[in-house]
């Protein structure tokens, strides 16, 4: 009897040594939990108060959280808080705490094995179907261009300015108006042109001729700008100039270009230009790839354009520790764990995802170092026991 006894004591101590090699192999393991052997008494049915031994109860998982550390790559992401990353692979679901992401040759965003990171779908209202997962597949195409409809002029006109020497205007001749300005604009193709807008005091008090061009040419004629004498504008009422089609020569749409002064004011003795704005924008070329705290994942283009692509789509558990254990740092869900809650960070009980970091294992090498060295005894304990019982054998046997 004692042999059998003391033969579980070695095994479990065994096996919390094995439990222990594995944490302390995997301390350097991004996103990887400790585990701990857990044992249980053994007594026989109908036996006396004498038990039969030791047995190992379960390994159970630890999942604090991992400290965090900062790497500058985009697609490196940390949860801080609750919940794990959902992979997908031809449809088989899993679960990670590992964000070491890159992505494959078609786009999509992968785990190390090839498992895809999964996200909540934009909608076309601009939010995110979170009864949906896909597959996260980063824009290969470019951002396409906006032509411009509006530019906007806010400018200052000196409220003592005289009119110009040269009584017809004349682009080319600065002594035919008083002052000038230029903005960049876009036609439908994303093809730049010059918008410059010329104004012309005229010998009314605090009237003013604005003029538009697109490349030289003439968009409409002279337009009539009237101001207060408080020095804001009066006319037109809207502050706005709805000008006539430009058509550029490269084959793009007509560029209809709505000027907007309301901005613009007639004060003091100096021309300034305070602000210069354009809603057109050129093809951009992606550049980059942002996620924040929420988990949406921006694309920026070259053109100062970011698109939303989804949002990370997190999962979380009733019982975490009754995951599946999978390799690879990934788990996967059974009847213990209970059924995914999926969610987005920041929610409910999902953590903040930090992105341009990896969540480090949560192995404390002290504490293991201790245990190994309690494993260790109890094996050589339980050994020592084995012996004893021997000699006490042996001893019974040599009675005569």
């Amino acid at each position: 009897m004692p042999f059998a006894v003391a033969l579980s004591g070695l095994n479990a101590a065994s096996s919390d040594l094995n439990v222990t090699a594995n944490n302390i192999a995997n301390a350097n393991t991004t996103g990887f939990k400790a585990s701990r052997a857990e044992f249980a008494d053994v007594f026989a049915v109908g036996a006396q108060a004498i038990g039969n031994g030791v047995r190992l109860a379960a390994v159970t998982q630890e999942f604090s959280q991992g400290g965090v550390d900062f790497t500058d790559r985009g697609l490196d992401l940390a949860i801080s808080g609750e919940g794990f990353f959902t992979m997908g692979n031809a449809g088989v679901v899993s679960y990670s705490r590992v964000g070491s992401f890159g992505v494959d040759r078609d786009g999509f965003v992968t785990n190390n094995q090839g498992d895809r990171l999964q996200i909540f779908p934009i909608t076309n209202t601009g939010t995110f179907n979170t009864g949906t997962l896909a597959d996260l597949q980063l824009a290969t195409s470019d951002s396409p261009p906006q032509a411009t409809t509006t530019t906007e002029f806010g400018i200052n006109l000196p409220g003592n300015a005289a009119p110009p020497p040269v009584a017809v205007f004349d682009p080319n001749n600065a002594s035919s108006f008083n002052h000038s300005t230029a903005v960049t604009i876009y036609d439908s193709l994303g093809a730049t042109h010059t918008a410059t807008a010329y104004f012309v005091k005229t010998a009314t008090p605090n009237q003013w001729d604005a003029r538009f061009y697109v490349d030289g040419t003439a968009v409409g004629g002279a337009n009539t700008m009237v101001y207060s004498n408080q020095g804001v504008l009066t006319t037109p009422a809207t502050g706005s100039f709805a000008l006539p089609a430009f058509n550029p020569t490269n084959g793009s749409a007509p560029i209809v270009l709505t000027a907007d002064l309301l901005n613009s004011t007639q004060y003091g003795s100096t021309f300034g230009v305070n602000t210069l704005n354009q809603d057109g924008f050129t093809s951009g070329r992606l550049s980059s790839i942002d996620v924040d705290s929420s988990g949406v994942i921006f694309a920026r283009f070259t053109n100062g354009r970011s698109e939303p692509l989804g949002q990370v789509a997190l999962s979380n558990f009733a019982n975490p520790a009754g995951l599946r254990q999978l390799g690879d740092t990934s788990w996967g869900e059974t009847f213990t764990s209970g059924d995914a809650v999926r969610g987005s960070a920041g929610t409910s009980s999902f953590g903040l995802i930090q992105a341009g970091a990896l969540e480090s294992s949560n192995v404390d090498l002290t504490e293991q170092l201790v245990n190994m060295i309690t494993a260790q005894r109890n094996f050589q304990a339980n050994a020592q026991m084995i012996s004893t019982a021997d000699q006490v054998t042996q001893t019974i046997i040599n009675i005569r």
